[in-house]
């Protein structure tokens, strides 16, 4: 009988110690561009009891990336605001539930927020549908303009502004990376959401690197949690070595799911 390969996960969020350093940049990054899209909130809440007001609009849940809420709010600090002092901050999660997320948006909007952050696309859509006139901060975003947000990145339009990363174009990279680790590597399960720009994207520069590798890739679509063990069994059963874990909010969320699960295999 053949013996059952154990899978590695290599996933581009799981480095906890780097995103530790790299998320104090990226809060005040954030922060900044949020000071800037309510400078007409701050200048009226020199007035009594007018305090500035940002929604925080997320997919995921709180616990899964606190260190960044911690950097966001050490930010906003730096820059003279205090979350309860001079400042208030409305926190929505949708916990994994993309269908909360319109709802969510909309409960920001008829809060008169002056200002939403969103924490990342998934979140920024429903909130671009939500107003056109509040402004709304991206905290990431892999491809705003193919996602419709903004005209270009050179001169945005509208009424969203924020950070765009190169994650889609390093994807290959990280297919390398698996082959480092594992040389006789030659089947990997590729875990990510079908319908999130970024993660076809990147399942493309993927592909790339795969041919280059002599890698068989195996693209296995995680629409909800409940998918991930299913996939883990269908990844297991077409006997990968490794899974690669696309960046998105439901494999974020779960990250530790996605490491019980490789060890369980082993």
């Amino acid at each position: 009988m053949n013996e059952k390969p154990s899978l590695r996960v290599l996933n581009s969020c799981s480095d906890n110690r780097k995103s530790k350093i790299k998320n104090l940049k990226w809060g005040e990054i954030v922060a900044i561009g949020v000071a800037f899209a309510m400078c007409g909130a701050v200048a009226q809440a020199q007035q009594p009891k007018n305090v500035p007001r940002i929604g925080f609009l997320t997919a995921v849940s709180p616990s899964s990336i606190s260190d960044r809420f911690e950097a966001f709010r050490q930010g906003l600090r730096e820059l003279g605001y205090v979350e309860g002092k001079n400042i208030v901050i409305e926190w929505r999660y949708a916990e994994g539930k993309f269908d909360r997320l319109p709802d969510l948006a909309a409960e920001l909007v008829r809060l008169k927020v002056d200002v939403i952050v969103t924490g990342g696309p998934a979140a920024t859509r429903p909130a671009k549908e939500a107003t056109s006139t509040i402004p709304i901060v991206m905290a990431f975003d892999n491809d705003p303009v193919g996602s419709g947000f903004v005209a270009s990145l050179a001169r945005p339009g509208g009424n969203i502004t924020g950070l765009s990363t190169l994650y889609p174009e390093i994807s290959g990279k990280q297919l390398e990376l698996l082959k480092e680790i594992v040389p006789r590597l030659s089947r990997v399960a590729v875990l990510g959401i079908s319908t999130n720009p970024g993660n076809a994207q990147a399942l493309r520069e993927t592909e790339v690197a795969a041919g280059a590798f002599g890698v068989q890739l195996q693209y296995l679509d995680v629409l909800s949690p409940k998918d991930i063990e299913t996939v883990f069994r269908a990844a297991s059963k077409g006997r990968a070595d490794a899974v690669l874990a696309l960046t998105n909010p439901i494999l974020n969320d779960h990250r530790k799911a996605l490491a019980d699960l490789a060890r369980s295999e082993e």
